[in-house]
């Protein structure tokens, strides 16, 4: 901190100590600066939302129709017959040549690589979708690059308890291995990992975008 000294040559001891000590006195932590750090972890998160992505992108997951429209669930799904699970909506689906569908119950489903357009809320198909059992997917880059994370388990109790609330519904799913927090969104072009490390400190959280861009 610099202190300014003052301009007049003539002055009181007393009086410049006295000043001195006010000067100090505000300048002091938890005065001016009181709530400048004092967001709460999550809001970062919850401040932000990614721009859709501006080219085509693959997901795989299953797509379930219940007969009037149909979904892509990149998320968890619940094994029953017909399955069960939130997805995105898809536009432009069609069942005709599909292989490895499913029937049952006005319901038909299947697991497929999807190629489409996403605008934050549809996915567009662009391409005839291929049954997972068949799709040769390429090896992702591992983004920690076989360090450790430093997140404890204090960490992970806070991450996995205000995530969910502060991505909202394009949150997927969290697990924790080897000091790292894996968050699972339906997509990300960076934005919500920025806000992560921001939230709680890099090194701990690593969000990870199920909707990826075809290069």
């Amino acid at each position: 901190m610099t202190i300014r000294r003052s301009g007049f040559s003539v002055l009181a001891g007393s009086a410049l100590l006295a000043g001195a000590a006010l000067l100090l006195t505000s300048c002091a932590p938890g005065a001016a600066d009181a709530g400048a750090d004092s967001a709460p972890p999550g809001s970062a998160l919850a401040a932000l939302t990614p721009e859709p992505p501006t080219g085509e992108v693959l997901g795989q997951g299953t797509v379930l129709d219940d007969g009037s429209s149909a979904k892509l669930c990149l998320g968890a799904v619940a094994e029953s017959a017909p399955p069960q699970c939130a997805g995105i909506p898809l536009a432009g689906w069609s069942w005709e040549g599909v292989a490895d569908a499913a029937v049952m119950s006005g319901s038909t489903w299947g697991t497929y690589a999807v190629w489409g357009t996403y605008d934050g809320d549809t996915l567009t198909v662009t391409r005839a979708p291929v049954p997972l059992a068949l799709f040769d997917a390429m090896p992702l880059p591992d983004p920690t690059r076989g360090e450790p994370g430093t997140a404890t388990a204090a960490d992970i109790d806070t991450v996995q308890s205000i995530v969910p609330d502060a991505i909202g519904a394009a949150y997927l799913g969290s697990y924790d291995q080897d000091g790292w927090i894996h968050v699972d969104v339906i997509w990300d072009d960076g934005t919500w990992q920025r806000a992560a490390d921001q939230d709680f400190g890099a090194g701990k959280v690593i969000v990870r975008s199920a909707l990826r861009l075809v290069e």
